[in-house]
């Protein structure tokens, strides 16, 4: 425990964040093992200002996203990078390569929705890349019915735009007997909508998609719930360096041997230290076979799967208490993995 007077001179705090930092790199595999022996190998952290901040040399960050202009996802990555330059990518994965192979500075990705759950697409991306999550921003997302110039919503047969948007409209859209059908993404149905020059079709989308591609918006706010909200995670090739100023949230994944209570052992490492869970996800291992318990009970061979936990948590890395209890855990987990400690979004709160 540092003394008074370090504390006093900041030194008991560096300490902390030194050893926050060396504790994340001690799970950073994957397979529970430091994959980082040489510390000159190590990526070079950023400060939690930094994260937010635009390059040092002035220049503008490239932010990647998922979709076309006017995706939801492009109003995300510009609410967590003011004036950055949102580049837009055919499928998550794409994102995911351009942040590894320097195309981009940074990613911005949806990873739950309020009403549709979790991305699952993106847990397993998270798992598969060597990306830190350095922030978090919530988007509240507001449905338009569009359509082009001089077509009323009578003229209208069918609707195209992504299956989660057509989803969160069910009730709307079955009101106006409308056919619903499904594409990659919502800006993207409101493009082909506009270049098709289509009399019959509407699109759901968002208000700037129908600016973007000159559409009429016929309703607005037209999900069945206005608590409609996406959470997006921002990542970087660096992770961050958190701190213990303001609210922090950290994830990580971790696997476990199968057997009784053993996932209850793993949650009880944050409820003895009193730490809030916000989220718990689990995804099948890939490439791995069903396995069998040996000792079976009626000579049929039970078959399960193994599994991938994600865990998101109220606490920074910097924390005394939440490294005690990834220590803790480390200590039965097959393998553990931190994917990032950043600022907690508490713009809608």
């Amino acid at each position: 425990m540092a003394s008074p007077k370090e504390e006093s001179n900041g030194v008991g705090a560096r300490n902390r964040l030194s050893r926050a930092l060396e504790l994340s790199k001690a799970f950073e595999s994957s397979s529970g093992e430091n994959v980082h022996k040489d510390a000159h190998l190590l990526p070079k952290p950023l400060s939690s200002v930094q994260s937010s901040n635009p390059n040092s040399d002035g220049s503008r960050l490239r932010v990647a996203y998922q979709g076309v202009r006017g995706a939801y996802s492009e109003e995300a990555a510009e609410k967590a990078y003011p004036n950055c330059e949102a580049v837009p990518c055919e499928q998550f994965d794409t994102a995911f390569q351009a942040v590894e192979k320097w195309l981009v500075d940074r990613a911005v990705l949806p990873i739950e929705n309020s009403l549709g759950g979790s991305i699952h697409r993106n847990y397993d991306l998270l798992i598969r890349h060597r990306l830190h999550i350095v922030g978090e921003v919530k988007l509240a997302v507001k449905h338009c019915l569009l359509a082009n110039h001089g077509v009323e919503i009578g003229d209208l047969k069918r609707v195209l735009s992504h299956p989660q948007a057509l989803a969160q409209c069910e009730h709307t859209l079955t009101k106006m007997g409308l056919v619903r059908e499904e594409v990659d993404d919502t800006a993207g149905a409101a493009k082909h909508v506009a270049f098709h020059d289509l009399k019959d079709a509407g699109a759901v989308a968002s208000a700037a998609a129908a600016q973007i591609y000159d559409l009429n918006i016929l309703a607005k706010d037209i999900q069945d719930d206005s608590d409609n909200v996406t959470r997006f995670l921002m990542l970087a090739r660096e992770p961050i360096i958190p701190g213990t100023d303001r609210p922090f949230k950290t994830s990580i994944v971790f696997s476990l041997e199968e057997g009784p209570g053993v996932l209850f052992k793993a949650l009880a490492v944050f409820a003895l230290r009193k730490i809030n869970l916000t989220k718990i996800e689990s995804r099948p291992l890939r490439k791995r076979t069903l396995r069998t318990p040996d000792d079976s009970n009626n000579g049929a061979p039970n078959r399960y799967f193994d599994y991938h936990f994600y865990v998101d948590f109220e606490a920074s890395m910097a924390d005394e208490n939440a490294q005690n209890a990834l220590r803790h855990l480390n200590e039965f987990a097959t393998s553990l993995r931190v994917l990032g400690s950043y600022l907690v979004d508490t713009s809608m709160i």
